[in-house]
């Protein structure tokens, strides 16, 4: 939790002129790479510059999804371009796109109907290190054994 320190978390953005402040806010260079998103148990979007930890855009809290997200202006509005739930840090279900949903459509963001990427992590019982599923391949790469076929990385299991 290093990454963390006060006053470090992402913008939080839980309306359509918070987000047209921060956006306007964004060079030409940053808008090329998708950012990094979470969004809190408050059920509000917090994005930071993509080289930033989940972990510390959420200042350290507690969430209900994490990944990457990319925009496009469309017009006189803007859209997510592409996201997905890739968080090493977090390694959200991709069951958790309809939170995800509801914190972009509270901003007016258009967007996919899914993650456009979707990343599947499972924590090995075995050596309890954390996998990205590759190839629906359920083995821990680390150990051989089994993965489960349900989400099982939430930090209470």
């Amino acid at each position: 939790m290093a990454a963390v320190r006060p006053g470090s978390g992402g913008c939080r953005i839980s309306s359509a002129a918070e987000f047209d402040t921060w956006i306007a806010g964004r060079s030409a260079a940053e808008l090329a790479e998708p950012f990094t998103f979470v969004v809190g148990t408050d059920g509000v979007l917090r994005l930071a510059p993509r080289r930033s930890e989940h972990v510390a855009c959420a200042g350290g809290e507690m969430i209900l999804s994490a990944g990457e997200i990319g925009f496009v202006r469309e017009g006189d509005r803007w859209a997510v371009s592409g996201i997905s739930n890739q968080s090493t840090g977090y390694c959200p279900d991709i069951g958790s796109w309809s939170e995800v949903a509801h914190a972009l459509d509270a901003v007016g963001l258009e967007r996919p109907s899914g993650f456009t990427h979707e990343v599947v992590f499972r924590r090995c019982p075995g050596c309890q290190e954390h996998n990205i599923v590759r190839e629906d391949d359920f083995v821990c790469v680390f150990c051989g054994t089994d993965l489960p076929q349900t989400w099982n990385v939430d930090p209470t299991v």
